[in-house]
């Protein structure tokens, strides 16, 4: 694919779609006209949690979705089984949804970081506000998800008044689950999203 200046290249740890020039220029072609671009760099990595705050609209899902196509990044969601009925479940796994039972008896969290393991490269990109509401919590799942799998957190924003999806360094974890969602959660405090910051 020809440079855009309006997306990021990936670097050679990261995973990858399979290419499919059609689907990635109409991405591109949506990205540009929406005004959107990426900014930053991905770091060189061949598992990471991704994380993409401020939501606060549907519109989130729309713009990530069309960044993610546009460059060939396969970075997977969470979907819950329920949703993965015919004909609409072969078409979430091929846009990167990937199947979970929260009810299963390991839970999403082993379930997840059982992925990790079994998979050379995996990115996994998850909301953890959990909602498109103001919240005074984030959800601590990420968090687990990450530690359990021994990977870092990798913070992505949306930043509407610029029209900018922005990639910052990753986050190493410690020990301490709450000073590291405050300090995650602190370093998105510039950035606003559709109709509201974090």
């Amino acid at each position: 694919m020809p440079h855009d200046d309006r997306l990021l290249t990936l670097p050679p740890s990261l995973p990858r779609t399979p290419p499919n020039r059609l689907i990635r220029w109409v991405a591109r072609q949506l990205m540009r006209a929406g005004g959107w671009r990426l900014i930053g760099a991905f770091p060189d990595l061949p598992k990471a949690v991704l994380i993409g705050a401020p939501h606060s609209s549907n519109w989130d899902g729309i713009w990530g979705f069309a960044a993610k196509i546009a460059i060939g990044l396969d970075v997977r969601i969470v979907g819950k089984h329920q949703l993965f009925w015919w004909p609409l479940g072969p078409i979430l796994r091929r846009i990167g949804v990937i199947e979970v039972n929260r009810e299963a008896a390991h839970g999403l969290v082993g379930q997840l970081s059982q992925r990790f393991a079994d998979e050379e490269r995996f990115w996994l990109g998850l909301a953890p506000e959990g909602t498109r509401k103001r919240v005074e919590r984030w959800k601590p799942g990420f968090w687990k998800i990450a530690k359990a799998a021994g990977v870092p957190v990798v913070p992505a924003y949306f930043h509407y008044p610029d029209k900018v999806i922005g990639i910052g360094e990753p986050f190493v974890l410690t020990d301490d689950m709450d000073a590291d969602i405050a300090r995650i959660r602190a370093w998105f405090a510039p950035w606003q999203g559709k109709n509201r910051g974090v």
